[in-house]
């Protein structure tokens, strides 16, 4: 039984950084194609731009659309959403590129609405750049919260050699303990049990939770939330069913790779989670956010400003971020349909 081809909507990013080559070097083969229909958002002439700085892409054709209603499959469709008037500036954060993103990021959410797009796979983009030109959200995760009603998404990490979630996100580090309390822990870990079960098709998920200070504080030496709250939030936990385990030091967790024991890892802070994960998983890893009433991924990687324009990125992220939506997808439809 053939699988139906899904259509995959794609969003440029930022204009100046290496979205459209990590995007073009995924989709050159054409045999790719066999598999699912893409919709890019932005625009066919920073399209060809960036295909004249790729020395092995002999051809690329792309038909220009209005919105994915009108998508082709085995062809690599665009939406023409941004103005004729732009221009490419590789390596530079500019308020014209922040807008670009911005404009090809709202297309491509108002066609996965209207229901013409199965998942939605998001280019790197300049937080900062965004902000500063009228995006009033610290990042995809939070704006797309917003656009779909959800005022608990989760940032969650994955690979093949590990998951990791995150209790707090795009926020100072000072902020962090404000934000670490019993119920923002427990919140996440029902949202890593049913991601778990529901989009990556775990029967019975196993959960580490991380400490927040130190050596899980040496017993209240240098710090109590280990003792106060995440531990009792842990507990809880269990009596709800969730197979969490924990607070585990982050250092040797994941320094003697702990973490393989378990199906997913909660840890309390964007770093604290993110940097061991970019050390094991950065060519392959993808950015999944969790508990939105769509799929969304996203390359692990930023703009990468510095290697804009000098085909150098590497686009097995962006590859990844495909194949993984497109498998979450069908795993959650899968999962739905045994549940009515």
């Amino acid at each position: 039984m053939s699988l139906p081809k899904l259509v995959v909507g794609i969003t440029q990013g930022d204009s100046n950084g290496i979205g459209y080559e990590v995007i073009i070097k995924s989709l050159a083969d054409e045999r790719i194609l066999d598999s699912f229909t893409p919709v890019i958002y932005g625009s066919s002439k920073l399209l060809g731009f960036y295909k004249k700085t790729l020395h092995n892409i002999e051809k690329l054709d792309v038909n220009v659309i209005q919105n994915a209603r009108d998508a082709k499959p085995r062809t690599i469709n665009l939406v023409n959403c941004l103005p004729d008037s732009v221009y490419a500036e590789p390596g530079q954060s500019t308020p014209d590129s922040a807008k670009a993103a911005v404009k090809s990021l709202e297309c491509a959410v108002k066609d996965i609405k209207d229901e013409l797009l199965d998942v939605l796979v998001t280019g790197p983009i300049n937080k900062r750049g965004m902000n500063l030109s009228g995006f009033n959200y610290t990042g995809h995760t939070e704006y797309l919260e917003h656009e779909f009603g959800v005022n608990n998404a989760m940032m969650f990490m994955v690979s093949e050699q590990l998951r990791v979630g995150v209790v707090t996100g795009h926020i100072p580090l000072r902020e962090v303990p404000l934000r670490i309390t019993q119920e923002a822990i427990l919140s996440k870990l029902r949202i890593m049990k049913k991601t778990l079960m529901m989009d990556f098709g775990v029967i019975e998920p196993k959960i580490a939770v991380l400490g927040l200070n130190p050596h899980c504080g040496d017993g209240g030496l240098i710090g109590d939330e280990e003792q106060n709250i995440i531990l009792p939030a842990v507990q809880a936990a269990q009596k709800e069913g969730i197979q969490a385990f924990g607070p585990y030091s982050p250092d040797g967790f994941f320094g003697l790779g702990h973490y393989s024991r378990f199906d997913a890892t909660l840890a309390m802070y964007h770093d604290q989670g993110l940097a061991p994960f970019k050390s094991i998983s950065f060519a392959d890893g993808v950015n999944f956010t969790a508990g939105l009433p769509i799929v969304r991924t996203s390359p692990d990687h930023g703009t990468g400003y510095d290697l804009a324009g000098r085909d150098e990125a590497d686009p097995r992220s962006m590859m990844q971020s495909i194949y993984t939506a497109i498998d979450i997808f069908r795993h959650r439809l899968q999962y739905l349909e045994t549940r009515q």
